[in-house]
């Protein structure tokens, strides 16, 4: 029972995005994606959704501790553990569309 319960409550962690130049703190609920939990992120730390020449950016979130991207897919709950460190990366494309 005491798991049950303590996968109920909110996940504390820290975002930051690659240059560590934009932090945050966030209580991630862990029933939600990962997914869905960095398209919050993005609005909240202002990144860009738009490379410089307008095209639409996508990001993938790195877990620090394991030093791996998450998929967007997988839950909080599932992958995260209190006071991670999460790192915003945008997906880089070379070459021409």
């Amino acid at each position: 029972m005491v798991a049950t319960m303590e996968r109920t409550r909110p996940i504390s962690l820290r975002a930051r995005d690659v240059s560590g130049q934009k932090r945050a703190a966030v209580d991630a609920p862990p029933d939600a994606t990962v997914g869905e939990l960095a398209r919050s992120l993005l609005t909240r730390m202002h990144l860009p959704n738009t490379d410089v020449e307008g095209r639409p950016l996508s990001y993938h979130v790195r877990l620090d501790r394991e030093g791996r991207h998450l998929h967007p897919s997988e839950t909080a709950g599932d992958v995260l553990q209190e006071n991670d460190e999460i790192v915003l990366q945008p997906k880089i494309q070379a070459g021409s569309p």
